[in-house]
């Protein structure tokens, strides 16, 4: 069997370059596209190099990048124009190989094995895209080379802007074992941290656990990891025609003031839940579990999820899981910039569960049948019209 030649291309500060297409004379002077600078909502999204030079980080605020360069240019977000460049340079990309899937709107893996023939090995197909898109949307990419699409990505992150990075067979682990453990993808911050309580600061620290010794440490997602680190992930990369997969439904809210308490937070739970439970069975899907993204005004951010006993579409449930996370990681009184609810492990909606009799004759039957009926008013006459008595006339932007 031959070996797959995944790549992984990641088009460089793209909402920033997209703008300065529109503005060349800004090219070398630190810029950044940012949302309202005089609302809570004004955030650096991107920057160009030279504002990086000063320290300039994406996510954080604009005053905080004003600290750190005082002469930053602003330029306002256009993700129409984001979208239509999305679009132009996934059809270079089809030009070497039709599985192409778009990873978010600057990223996209492609398999490649089958095309080599015609436009050489994964290199020179690399720096043929990035020249191509280059010289025919005035955008640079970053590509990394690999045969599994986790290496490919993390490939395309080591050397920026434009250049290709090839992590194959021979130097893999040469290279990526010597990184910090939070480097590897999905490695997320609380899941760096608990791996560092147990003396496992590198990737390659991990690569000495057995399997098993990783999934009694971390679940499911310590198989996961495991197969990560020992080069044996295989997902395939998506044909450009296949549909999307819905991994998860969520729905955030950077809310008017910050919520303090119960009952602020209650207000904000109802209103997201309400929406996720509403997008989950538009889609024919329930959930096998519920995640909460809570940011404080200092924007740190904590997650938190917990696995359900049945799968569930069901407002009240989705809610009342929300709130029980909140209420065993947060304290109330604390304030909260901005949440997040969000359902995981997605399931289509006749997956079979058994139900107890008590549910089969009530309960959850009824719950469900009176969300749907909720969802035919709102699906006739708009969204909002129907809605939880506790969101009325609130002051903290939510309806």
């Amino acid at each position: 069997m031959r070996e797959r030649v995944i790549l992984h291309c990641d088009l460089n500060a793209f909402y920033c370059s997209v703008e300065l297409l529109s503005h060349p004379e800004l090219q070398k002077v630190p810029t950044a596209v940012c949302g309202d600078p005089l609302s809570r909502h004004g955030i650096i999204l991107a920057k160009n190099e030279a504002a990086k030079k000063y320290g300039v980080q994406t996510a954080e605020t604009v005053w905080q990048a004003r600290r750190k360069c005082p002469g930053l240019q602003l330029l306002p977000p256009h993700h129409d124009l984001y979208a239509e460049y999305s679009v132009k340079v996934n059809e270079i990309y089809q030009r070497y190989t039709d599985q192409v899937e778009p990873f978010s709107i600057d990223e996209s893996w492609l398999d490649v094995t089958g095309s080599q023939q015609l436009f050489g090995d994964g290199k020179t197909i690399a720096d043929d895209i990035r020249a191509t898109v280059k010289r025919e949307l005035g955008l640079s990419v970053s590509v990394g080379v690999s045969f599994c699409k986790v290496f490919a990505k993390m490939g395309s992150d080591m050397k920026k802007p434009d250049a290709t990075t090839v992590l194959d067979r021979q130097n893999w682990r040469q290279i990526l074992y010597p990184m910090p453990v939070g480097s590897l993808l999905f490695v997320g911050q609380a899941t760096e941290e608990k791996l560092e309580r147990y003396g496992i600061k590198t990737i390659g620290d991990l690569a000495k656990l057995e399997e098993d010794d990783l999934r009694g440490l971390l679940g499911k997602q310590g198989g996961t990891l495991y197969r990560y680190v020992n080069g044996l992930e295989n997902e395939p990369v998506r044909h450009i025609d296949d549909p999307d997969e819905i991994k998860s439904i969520g729905n955030s809210t950077t809310f008017r003031r910050n919520l303090v308490g119960l009952e602020d937070i209650r207000t904000g739970v109802i209103s997201l839940s309400s929406l996720v439970g509403y997008r989950l069975r538009k889609h024919a899907l329930k959930c096998y579990g519920v995640q909460v993204t809570i940011k404080d005004p200092q924007f740190n951010v904590r997650d938190r999820q917990t696995q359900l006993q049945h799968p569930t579409n069901i407002t009240r449930e989705i809610y009342s899981t929300a709130m029980e996370l909140i209420q065993k990681s947060w304290k109330l009184r604390d304030p909260i910039r901005l949440l997040a609810v969000t359902a995981i492990s997605l399931v289509p909606e006749d997956t079979g569960e058994q139900l107890n009799m008590f549910e089969q004759s009530g309960g959850r039957l009824r719950l469900e049948a009176l969300d749907r009926s909720l969802d035919k008013v709102q699906n006739k006459y708009g969204k909002g019209v129907v809605k939880p008595a506790s969101v009325l006339k609130n002051d903290i932007g939510v309806d």
